[in-house]
């Protein structure tokens, strides 16, 4: 049962396998750029501290990226910011220089397209930070600054404390748009199409983007479908996607929905097999034509690391990264989670990354490449839909079908089960493990399993 993506989103994300990379912490490749005060990699994240990651760390480590099977790269902020998050932007036009220039940009991307991956970037325009030139103006001038109509305040002055202007969640370093100015949109706008036009981006991450109204979006959609047809639009949405993903808006967005249901069905428990076969399809019927396009994860810099979130547990982290990549939707990879890194919520998230192979976790890292390539070697796992064939208890089986391939996924967080009698047609009558294991045969229509282990994810093959 293949599922069919909706025409306007671009067909490839369907395809690719996505990297999420905090370009402070993934690299350091020219250490001639690194600020003042920079710390020595590897030490503890601060929300304040500097570590020297950039642009040129990203282009030397393409080969590791490629060999994981990634096809996109998705940058957090990349834009002259004062925070080593970059969420507080002062120049959209600037390449942050501890990070490169825009040639350097340009190149990224030119090398990534070259191996067949592609980059997007993530825009940050609800909010700039408040270095950015505009709103200093304001702060300076008040009322009488050109560009008070880019911001909302209470009063003049504007003032920290307490805070009298409009920011995001209340940061004072964080004021927000007037979205209704034409002269922000027509900003806004300006930037979404320059760095594509300029650097061959392939699309956005639009952060927060239920601060602001449904009709920019739909707009902004327009400028950069018009700059590039195939651009991937995802939007960071932690709850219910439907107005975001109807064909207007966004080809998808962050599915925070589904990453709650796979913990609570591998983690906590909260769920059994039925129940969340339950959620899984109902969420599936939500999205309808867009599920292809959704940005599937575990994590991301704004969770704690989902290998603390189980508490250290790799059988649940295999079990979770096989529905992962097993599901409609790009599968996302927050950097270092496949060596195994660990951490709280920010700053602890936010950690350098590893490069000594000592420091991996080397099952971590053999199941989550073995699971990336699984994927990437059947359309089913890309294109189907899952049909769920049975459950009980804990444990729950679904095919995957697509352009004539096929696989059946079997998880089980709890405890063993014996003797499992799964119906299926097919015109496969042996299945085996994709990894080399066990095989299984089907009789009088039904596929029968002698045993699924506890805490296991199996791939059934035809074989």
């Amino acid at each position: 049962m293949s599922q069919s993506i909706q025409p306007n989103i671009p067909a490839w994300i369907a395809d690719a396998v996505v990297y999420q990379i905090f370009p402070e912490r993934f690299c350091n490749g020219d250490p001639a750029n690194d600020p003042a005060g920079t710390a020595a990699w590897g030490d503890l994240p601060t929300r304040e501290n500097f570590f020297g990651g950039d642009l040129q760390g990203v282009l030397d480590k393409l080969d590791y990226l490629q060999d994981l099977g990634v096809t996109l790269i998705y940058l957090n902020p990349i834009f002259a910011a004062r925070t080593n998050h970059r969420y507080d932007t002062l120049d959209y036009f600037q390449v942050d220089p501890i990070l490169g220039d825009t040639p350097l940009l340009k190149k990224l991307v030119a090398r990534a397209h070259s191996r067949g991956m592609r980059v997007i970037l993530d825009g940050v325009f609800n909010h700039c930070g408040d270095a950015f030139p505009p709103f200093v103006d304001v702060v300076e001038k008040g009322a009488a600054s050109r560009y008070a109509g880019w911001f909302t305040a209470r009063a003049y002055p504007l003032v920290r404390e307490p805070i009298n202007y409009l920011s995001c969640g209340g940061c004072q370093y964080l004021p927000k748009f007037n979205h209704t100015n034409p002269e922000v949109r027509e900003y806004i706008l300006k930037v979404a199409r320059y760095w594509i036009e300029e650097a061959d981006i392939d699309g956005w991450r639009l952060d927060v983007p239920f601060k602001i109204s449904l009709d920019f979006w739909r707009e902004f959609r327009a400028v950069v479908k018009a700059a590039k047809p195939d651009a991937y639009l995802v939007g960071e949405v932690w709850r219910e996607a439907d107005q975001w993903v109807r064909g207007d808006v966004f080809d998808g967005v962050t599915n925070y929905r589904l990453r709650d249901i796979l913990l609570d069905y591998v983690h906590t428990t909260v769920l059994d097999a039925e129940d969340f076969g339950y959620e899984l399809t109902t969420l599936l019927a939500a999205h309808g034509g867009a599920a292809p396009a959704m940005l599937n994860l575990l994590d991301s810099h704004d969770t704690t690391r989902i290998l603390t979130t189980l508490k250290g547990d790799a059988d649940k982290l295999r079990i979770l990264l096989t529905l992962q990549m097993t599901l409609p939707g790009a599968p996302m990879l927050y950097y270092g989670d496949e060596v195994g890194l660990l951490g709280e919520t920010d700053p602890d998230c936010r950690p350098t990354f590893p490069w000594e192979e000592s420091q991996w976790n080397a099952r971590v890292t053999a199941f989550t490449h073995e699971l990336v390539a699984l994927r990437h070697g059947h359309p089913a796992l890309r294109h189907g839909s899952p049909q769920v064939l049975g459950f009980f208890n804990g444990v729950l089986a679904y095919r995957m079908a697509a352009e004539g391939d096929e696989a059946i996924v079997v998880v089980n967080p709890r405890e063993t089960i014996a003797h499992l009698d799964l119906p299926l047609t097919s015109a496969s009558s042996v299945w085996q493990q994709f990894n080399g294991g066990q095989r299984y045969t089907v009789s009088a229509g039904m596929l029968h399993l002698p045993l699924v282990p506890a805490r296991s994810a199996q791939v059934l093959l035809p074989g």
